[in-house]
Parts: C-alpha cells; sequence; structure tokens
C-alpha cells in the first residue's frame, strides 16, 4: 500500500500558536499595505513589514526560504507570485499583490493581498475586477474548508466561483495552496480548480493556507530569469489573495484576519470561532 505525506493535525494548544502567528503574519501585511504608495521602492515595502515582524519578536519564513531575499513576494501588474522586492519604483495605478508571512513560537502564517497603488479610484474598473474575483474565490475556497469533507471541494468551490461570476478570467492552475503548519509548506497541496481526485478528509486540527491566483487574460505562467518571479505568458494583469485557516473540532477559524473571517464568511452564513485559549 502506498501512503502519501502525513498531513500534521494541530491540537489545540498548538492552533493558539497558529493564531499567534497569523496576527504577526496580518500586522505585517497591514504595514506593507500602508507603505505602498506612489513614488515607494518595493524594498521600502518590505522594509516596512520586515520591522513589524521584529517588532513582534517573531520572524519571516519567507526570507532565506530556498535563497529568497526578502520577507516579502511584491508582484505587480503581470506579475503574478513570487516577486521580488527591490529598486521598481510604484506608480499610482499600479497592481500590487503582495504575500508574506511569519514564524512564532515554531508556527508558520501566510497571507497575501492585491491592491491598486493609490487607492481603488487610482485603478481602472478591469483591475478592480480582477481583485474582487480573486478575493471572492479565495472566499469561496474558505467557505468549502468550513462546511465541506474533503480537501478538493476547496479547489470545486474555486472554480465554480470562477466559471460562475468571472469566467473571461483565466484561473492559475501551476501554483497550489498547502497545509501549513510547523512548516510553511506542508501536505495536502490544495488546488485552486476542480479534479477527479477527491483528496484527503477534512478533519479537526487541520490548517490549510487557501490561495488563488487569477489573470486577466490568459492563465498561462512564465518564470523569469531570477527563478523566482512568475509572471503572465501573455502580459496581462494578475491578482493573488490568501489565508491560512483551521478547521477545528468547533468550527473554522481564518488565522490571518483580524476579525476571524467573520466579514468573508458572513455571506456563506458561516460563524467562524476561534480555537479554544484564542
Amino acid at each position: 500500500m502506498i501512503f502519501g505525506p502525513r498531513i500534521e493535525l494541530k491540537s489545540p494548544a498548538e492552533l493558539v500558536r497558529m493564531h499567534r502567528a497569523g496576527l504577526v503574519t496580518r500586522a505585517a501585511l497591514d504595514a506593507a499595505r500602508a507603505a505602498v504608495v506612489p513614488g515607494a521602492t518595493t524594498a521600502e515595502v518590505d522594509a516596512a513589514a520586515e520591522r513589524a515582524i521584529a517588532d513582534a519578536g517573531a520572524t519571516s519564513n519567507f526570507k532565506g526560504y530556498q535563497g529568497f531575499p526578502a520577507v516579502l513576494c511584491i508582484s505587480v501588474n503581470e506579475e503574478i507570485v513570487h516577486g521580488i522586492p527591490g529598486k521598481r519604483v510604484l506608480e499610482r495605478g499600479d497592481l500590487v499583490s503582495i504575500d508574506g508571512g511569519a514564524i512564532v513560537e515554531g508556527f508558520h502564517g501566510d497571507s497575501a493581498f492585491t491592491m491598486v497603488v493609490g487607492g481603488d479610484d487610482a485603478g481602472t474598473e478591469a483591475d478592480r475586477a480582477l481583485s474582487r474575483a480573486t478575493e471572492g474565490a479565495m472566499w469561496a475556497g474558505i467557505a468549502a474548508f468550513a462546511t465541506g469533507t474533503k480537501v478538493s471541494d476547496i479547489g470545486d468551490a474555486i472554480d465554480d466561483y470562477v466559471t460562475e461570476t468571472a469566467p473571461a478570467l483565466g484561473l492559475v492552475e501551476e501554483f497550489t495552496g498547502h497545509g501549513i503548519g510547523t512548516a510553511m509548506h506542508m501536505a495536502p497541496e490544495v488546488l485552486n480548480y476542480r479534479a477527479k481526485s477527491n483528496g484527503p478528509k477534512i478533519r479537526p486540527g487541520m490548517c490549510l493556507a487557501i490561495e488563488p491566483m487569477l489573470t486577466a487574460g490568459s492563465p498561462e505562467t512564465v518564470t523569469l530569469a531570477d527563478d523566482w518571479t512568475v509572471v503572465t505568458a501573455d502580459g496581462s494583469r494578475a491578482s493573488h489573495w490568501e489565508h491560512s485557516v483551521a478547521r477545528h473540532a468547533d468550527g473554522v477559524w481564518v488565522l490571518t484576519a483580524e476579525d476571524g473571517g467573520a466579514a468573508g464568511l458572513a455571506p456563506y452564513g458561516i460563524v467562524p470561532v476561534p480555537p479554544a485559549g484564542s
């Protein structure tokens, strides 16, 4: 018999530590969001997040990961994911996806969001719609994690959401969500699309990073010469949203959301419940 990778199930005490890591991750991304202004460099945005992580007494889980040089992935316009911060100056109307995480007491948080430089009014309606659709797909996946029985229910829900609400957008399949806990990337793989495999069962103590990526055109991707930055093959713009989420005996809790996911899950009639002791 062939067994897949072991899925780490957290105890109630470990879920509390996951929640702490999630809150530090949220604080780092909030600092990055505040630093995203016209004229700022992506390195300056990265430095703001790094300060927030250090102020919390935590550690970045991105910096040094397989040689990655920064605490954030900052992906601009046609860049989908894994953009390296540096000298690039952000311009009003740029569409920016920011992905980062932190380690607290040996446990990891991981989250991402997309925003328009200069505020929503500085962007095009197409860019706003792209980001809204990606965020909506993420919440559809989180709701499926809250109510479903199999990990594959998440990919089904994301795929259905995009097909029904934004069929003209490209759903990227090369990059997936993942388990998270004592490492940033763990089993199980969390697909963002419908597949034949049912995948493992959802069980209490399971923590997943759910992270769809959409493009305004083709979903085909190209990795640049730096071996990190992934861009759309056709030059269309891209969006990336992600939360780390825990399923536990009493319900679901979005570890990297300040409200535990209450606002995002409300349309689904789901009320998140914090892990005991949080």
